[in-house]
């Protein structure tokens, strides 16, 4: 059968696109895939919140939950707004918003 327009082969530069693609989509999964950053997230989709609301609403100390915010917010997936002594957090990556939304339908939300 030889490839038709639908089945050609693909080149090295879509190879590498896919690659790429895959390699990022595994970095990304890898940073939300953690049970304490897929939880911060989820209460950061509801709006922005300050550390020690996260602390109690995660009943997490504040070092777990400041080096939880620390790699979300190296992967630019959370982004900090310092209020005097205070530090906010908000979701800043719509990619996340968009698989937490499915990720809500799938395991959290009831039918």
């Amino acid at each position: 059968m030889s490839p038709g327009p639908g089945n050609a082969p693909a080149s090295q530069a879509e190879l590498d696109r896919v690659a790429q693609s895959a390699a990022e989509a595994a970095t990304f999964l890898k940073a939300i895939g953690h049970e304490g950053r897929l939880m911060i997230l989820c209460h950061l989709t509801t709006g922005e919140k300050s550390v020690s609301e996260l602390e109690e609403l995660l009943s997490a100390r504040q070092a777990a939950v400041s080096q939880q915010l620390s790699r979300l917010r190296a992967e630019g997936l959370v982004a900090p707004r310092r209020e005097g002594k205070t530090i906010y957090y908000r979701l800043t990556d719509d990619r996340a918003i968009r698989i937490l939304d499915t990720v809500c339908d799938l395991f959290c939300r009831t039918h």
